[in-house]
């Protein structure tokens, strides 16, 4: 649905580190070489270890509770009067203010651009700014090969390792070891799971299976979930169609069926408008798009999504993207990576830009894409639109039903 024109062993240990004087050699960043642990210290790392930057550390952006930075928390640390490491740079606003990030909790992107992008107004530029909300790490690094909203990171090191540069303005270069310490804390911890269930899942891939609902609500609420056939104006599995597999979070077969093989099942990237909304008022720009194969096409958006991705290589667990030849790369454009809806109770702010604030305004947001087609709402889905009505009681009954996926399931 984009609109075209008017749519990522330990390194060598050997090097000379000496201890500064405090008694955690992780937090004070140097080791000497008769005192390198065995085992590394992933928790310490990914909590308490700031690299040498400006005092972020992993847990500054990546709560305990809900494994992202809600509003909740940024106004906490505001009330607090005691800012610490989190509103810095790129928290704040142009004018070093915190309007942005009390209002919508973004972070503030700086992204390569990839050989297909340019600017239509700075046509040298090798990057660009975005502005997205905090992945929430719930379930993610256990359970999801894909990471970040544009899926740029190929493993949990090479997303850490980004972070570590883009967002602490680290001095200290972290070594694999410690790289694999994150990630491997990040992969077994239990609170990195949104339930027993699914840290089963990630231990025996047993995978989790929906509960069945006691209210009426919640039980009507759980027919939009399973996993069925697409016939309208029946609205049976409409979240399902890309809130399918066992992390409800992939594009299914009755999709895939109903929109003539496109997207395939398993894909795990679409485009729900969320850009043309734009609720936070993010900075449009005009994108243009040359894949050397089709006719250059230009966008005007806040955020073109995997086409940033820097190879449009994915994940080997996500189908591989058919040439441009095929696929055009515009046809790309805006699409971003389809969250679990494990644990989606606690993760508020909702979508990449963090434009819905609440679970039922994220709910809500499908009644224009669903109820409509692309002609009659830019919202409105090309493919699914207009063939049912979502209406406000229904909205009420999977938001009812979402608030099971959560703790103790």
């Amino acid at each position: 649905m984009a609109r075209i024109a008017h749519r990522f062993a330990a390194v060598a240990l050997t090097m000379a580190l000496t201890i500064s004087g405090d008694d955690d050699p992780f937090h004070s960043q140097e080791l000497r070489q008769d005192e390198f642990p065995i085992k590394l210290d992933g928790k310490k790392l990914f909590e308490r270890e700031t690299f040498g930057g400006n005092g972020r550390t992993c847990r500054t952006c990546h709560s305990k509770e809900t494994g992202t930075l809600t509003l909740a928390d940024v106004q906490r640390i505001i009330e607090a009067g005691d800012p610490d490491s989190l509103l810095i740079d790129d928290a704040l606003d142009e004018n070093g203010g915190t309007t942005r990030v009390q209002a919508h909790g973004t972070i503030r992107m700086r992204i390569p651009l990839p050989p297909w992008l340019s600017l239509a107004d700075d046509p040298g530029a090798t990057h660009v700014t975005v502005f997205r909300g905090i992945p929430s790490t719930r379930n993610t690094p256990a359970l999801d090969p894909i990471l970040l909203y544009d899926g740029r990171a190929a493993t949990l090191q090479e997303q850490a390792l980004g972070a570590i540069h883009d967002h602490t303005q680290n001095t200290v270069e972290p070594t694999a070891a410690e790289l694999d310490a994150i990630a491997e804390f990040q992969r077994t911890a239990p609170h990195f799971f949104s339930s027993p269930a699914l840290r089963r899942f990630a231990a025996t891939g047993a995978p989790p299976e929906l509960p069945p609902g006691i209210t009426p609500a919640e039980k009507r609420g759980r027919t939009f979930l399973v996993d069925a056939p697409f016939r309208p104006p029946s609205k049976e599995g409409i979240c399902a169609l890309c809130h399918g597999g066992p992390m409800l979070n992939t594009i299914n077969q009755a999709h895939s069926d109903f929109t003539g093989g496109v997207p395939r099942p398993g894909v795990r990237f679409f485009n729900i408008g969320v850009n043309i909304v734009n609720a936070p008022k993010n900075p449009i720009r005009t994108w243009i798009i040359n894949d050397g194969v089709n006719p250059v096409v230009t966008i005007q958006s806040p955020d073109l999504g995997i086409l940033l991705h820097p190879t449009l290589v994915l994940n080997p667990s996500h189908p591989p993207l058919p040439p441009p030849f095929i696929l055009p790369r515009a046809v790309l454009a805006e699409n971003f990576k389809i969250p679990t809806l494990w644990g989606v109770k606690d993760t508020a702010p909702y979508f990449h830009d963090n434009g819905a604030k609440t679970l039922r305004d994220s709910v809500a947001h499908y009644q224009r894409f669903f109820n409509f087609t692309e002609a009659q709402d830019p919202v409105g889905s090309a493919s699914l639109g207009g063939f049912i009505t979502l209406t406000d009681g229904d909205v009420d009954d999977i938001v009812e039903y979402l608030k099971l996926l959560g703790p103790g399931r």
